[in-house]
């Protein structure tokens, strides 16, 4: 057998390589707009609540998606599918980054998120079709964290092009990246019908799908943790959506770096300043995920106490949120401290599903929960610009954030009770 049979370790792992990357473009394109609030209100002559309203069409997109995506998969296979998604995710971010309104704006972005989220249940897929038994956990973690990357980028690139270049150029430079990972997933596929024969690989299916007729059957337990999922998610990626903009404005904290040099050399000084620049300062909760999140995994597994660290991280938004909207504080330590409830409360959310729900329902449970949880993501980014807009401040939206973390810790605090009842299931580690 030589060293780069389908058989072998380094073929797998290059295999997962290219099946991380075809996100990376996608991740970056998401928060491109986030990252250049003032330029893309200067324009389309718009206020906030339109650019909230750009991540609304894409959750609202999302929905559907859920139902659809898993089915294309199947249907099929993951080769063809995730082509597919990859194209629209491309051709959407080519029309956000023509559109002459912000009615076409719209449309690219519901086209980019019919594509992105599919593409994330093909991910999934190709995944479980090459790890599954063997380093799957690991798999997942550094598929999660290649993606991270792209929106680590997007937020201390964007709004350098948009200075140096303009708005549009930097929308078009998302849109390459999309067209990258395109390339990326041809490889994937090249090297995925290559190893099929050799090694009789089976499609994993396409995942996250909802059967109706398993809701009926899941418990109090998992509703708290949806519950949860919704109200947690819908006070981090909102917020995120018009962040950079909020710390420009309220802390003075400047869109780049200031670096004199070459662009390059700029990203660089971006980077290496990142607490003291707006779009630096939203990425910090990034940051924190990606390099914390994989640690924090290990350590749920083998301590347990799930409902407890869920209870602490929904706990921390809520002092974290109000000091951002109430106080002068510097804004990176409260973004640390929402950082540390982005890696705890992920971490012990969604491996706590499969605990749960029976184990053939597992697939409707995470299509649930990812579109209930999307009905929050579709909402609060529009009420966060449109209070923004009606107040011309930032105290109500950040209340409004806080309030969503006071909503998250009771439904923890009942998950916790819940679970007591059921026998402590989601407290257990592989000590116990």
């Amino acid at each position: 057998m030589t060293s780069f049979h389908p058989e072998g370790r380094p073929y797998r792992f290059t295999v997962l390589l290219f099946a991380s990357s075809i996100l990376f473009g996608s991740y970056f394109a998401y928060d491109s707009l986030g990252a250049i609030v003032e330029a893309l209100m200067a324009r389309f002559g718009v206020g906030r609540e339109a650019i909230g309203i750009t991540y609304t069409m894409y959750s609202l997109a999302a929905i559907p998606t859920v139902f659809l995506g898993g089915w294309l998969v199947d249907r099929l296979g993951t080769r063809k599918a995730s082509v597919l998604f990859s194209m629209l995710v491309t051709l959407g971010a080519v029309i956000v980054a023509v559109a002459p309104t912000i009615g076409v704006l719209y449309a690219g972005r519901l086209v980019f998120g019919i594509g992105s989220e599919s593409l994330v249940v093909a991910q999934n897929a190709i995944l479980a079709r090459w790890f599954k038994g063997k380093e799957l956990a690991l798999a997942f973690g550094i598929a999660l964290t290649v993606s991270r990357i792209g929106t680590m980028f997007t937020f201390n690139t964007e709004a350098l092009l948009a200075e140096r270049f303009g708005a549009s150029f930097a929308l078009w430079v998302a849109a390459a990246l999309c067209a990258g990972s395109l390339l990326l997933n041809f490889v994937y596929n090249l090297l995925d019908r290559r190893a099929e024969a050799s090694l009789g690989l089976r499609e994993a299916g396409g995942g996250d799908k909802i059967v109706l007729a398993d809701v009926k059957r899941f418990g109090a337990p998992f509703w708290f943790v949806t519950l949860l999922c919704v109200t947690f998610y819908s006070a981090i990626f909102p917020f995120t959506a018009l962040s950079t903009d909020f710390f420009h404005e309220k802390w003075g904290l400047p869109m780049t770096a200031g670096h004199e040099g070459g662009f390059l050399a700029s990203v660089f000084a971006n980077f290496l300043h990142m607490f003291s620049t707006a779009p630096g300062t939203t990425s910090i909760i990034i940051f924190a995920s990606m390099c914390f999140a994989p640690f924090a995994g290990g350590l749920i597994d083998r301590i347990g106490r799930r409902p407890q660290l869920m209870v602490l991280g929904a706990l921390l938004m809520i002092p974290a949120h109000l000091a951002l909207g109430l106080t002068q504080v510097p804004p990176a330590i409260p973004m640390i401290v929402l950082g540390a409830a982005f890696v705890l409360v992920p971490a012990a959310m969604w491996p706590s599903v499969p605990l749960v729900v029976d184990e053939k329902h597992v697939g409707t449970a995470y299509g649930l929960m990812t579109a209930v949880q999307n009905v929050g993501l579709m909402t609060f980014p529009w009420l966060n610009g449109r209070l923004r807009d009606a107040t011309h401040g930032y105290t109500a939206s950040q209340v409004m954030f806080a309030s969503l973390g006071v909503a998250g810790l009771a439904f923890a605090a009942l998950l916790m009770r819940a679970d007591r009842r059921h026998g402590g299931t989601l407290s257990r580690g592989k000590a116990a």
